[in-house]
């Protein structure tokens, strides 16, 4: 399995900080990911809502002999975005599996405004309830998570860890919740349900 990152429009060291809490989780045995499966979408502003930038970058990089990846179709990718990252990855999952390829989940992190639909599991992650309800208008899966007290939009990236609030299941309304966490919490709970399946 393989965990693409897609990053918004923001300073990269945001997106390596976020990197860095994935790695932490593989170097504690919280998930047995190989840290060289999990790539960062280098695209840097307008290129970071472009499908086939992202595309060809996870065609070569996991195509790519240093990855230690075979049959790089089949290999199961999961995709994190964020913020307007959420737009390219979104179009580069679909176009993922028109070429064979299977997207194992999407999780979409204050994607707000972006439809989400596709025949993969999808999760989205909000900075504040308001972003929640509203996105979820355009598409979510059955397992979500919002900020509760809200932060601002990119603490959720930056430093997931601190950020508390609510796990929910979208498809039946948003109460009862199903738990309350923080969203390094949550996105470990969704990575750890992935590799198990």
């Amino acid at each position: 399995m393989s965990i693409i990152i897609c990053p918004g429009i923001h300073e990269p060291d945001l997106s390596e900080s976020f990197k860095v809490g994935l790695l932490d989780m593989v170097a504690n045995g919280t998930i047995s990911q190989n840290p060289a499966n999990i790539l960062v979408y280098p695209g840097k502003d307008i290129l970071v809502l472009s499908a086939f930038h992202i595309l060809e970058f996870l065609r070569v990089s996991v195509a790519h002999s240093r990855y230690r990846l075979s049959d790089s179709l089949k290999s199961p990718i999961i995709f994190i975005s964020f913020s307007a990252g959420v737009v390219g990855a979104i179009g580069a999952a679909h176009l993922w599996q028109l070429l064979g390829g299977r997207v194992k989940a999407f999780i979409a992190i204050d994607g707000w405004g972006v439809p989400l639909q596709g025949n993969f599991p999808i999760h989205r992650m909000s900075h504040d309830y308001f972003t929640h309800w509203s996105s979820c208008l355009l598409g979510s899966g059955q397992n979500n998570f919002y900020a509760q007290p809200a932060v601002d939009h990119l603490s959720i990236w930056k430093s997931p860890q601190t950020v508390q609030g609510w796990w929910v299941d979208s498809s039946i309304g948003i109460y009862p919740p199903k738990g309350y966490l923080t969203a390094t919490e949550f996105l470990l709970m969704l990575l750890k349900q992935y590799e198990a399946n």
